[in-house]
């Protein structure tokens, strides 16, 4: 049976004015496969907008079920666009990471946290207003604790946020989220990680007596 794969989040999984082919979870799957890997298309559970509470809210209305090989999560960027408090976003963090590694079968290591981009390089956020150092402060302590987070609960962390930083201009027609090359990098990024995330347990599945 294939790997089963789901992601979730908000606007930066959904893939927010990039054709659905060029969501960076799509983009994953189709790079696991050209490595020989059958995984299925991923599953996604993300909206434009979404906060911590509001992807558990999703969540619960997915009906998920435990069983899949691979889950990823990337959560976040909307709390901190809307002033919501750091401590708050590790609270809400931790149970969704908690729900993520529930639906990988109680397995970790093959839940793979990615980091929240930083929005205020791009044209959208210096239009904005907004400071943009104090942007990327916000963003750099609420991704320090996803990685904190995913460290404790023993899952991976994959950091594109230097990615974003570094290709600002790689952007959708909106200007804000990443254009299909920028979530090519990031795939780039992640696929390694997650390829050794499902080897790393079908060869654990084989040595189990069970298997």
């Amino acid at each position: 049976m294939s790997p089963r794969y789901l992601a979730l989040g908000d606007s930066y999984t959904i893939g927010e004015d990039v054709p659905a082919h060029a969501r960076w979870p799509m983009q994953l799957a189709d790079k696991l496969r050209a490595q020989g890997i059958a995984i299925g298309d991923p599953k996604i559970v993300a909206v434009t907008g979404w906060t911590t509470d509001e992807l558990s809210a999703g969540m619960d209305q997915a009906s998920l079920v435990p069983g899949h090989d691979l889950v990823t999560l990337l959560i976040g960027v909307n709390n901190q666009y809307r002033g919501r408090p750091a401590k708050q976003y590790r609270d809400e963090f931790r149970a969704l990471l908690l729900r993520a590694i529930t639906l990988a079968g109680h397995r970790p290591a093959n839940v793979v946290v990615v980091s929240i981009p930083d929005w205020g390089v791009t044209p959208f956020g210096h239009a904005s207003g907004r400071d943009l150092l104090q942007i990327a402060h916000e963003l750099d302590v609420f991704n320090l604790i996803a990685r904190e987070e995913a460290a404790h609960a023993g899952a991976r962390f994959v950091n594109i946020t230097s990615i974003s930083r570094e290709h600002p201009w790689l952007v959708a027609n909106d200007g804000l989220h990443p254009s299909a090359a920028q979530y090519a990098l990031w795939t780039e990024a992640i696929e390694p990680i997650v390829r050794t995330a499902l080897r790393e347990s079908r060869e654990a599945e084989c040595a189990s007596p069970d298997a």
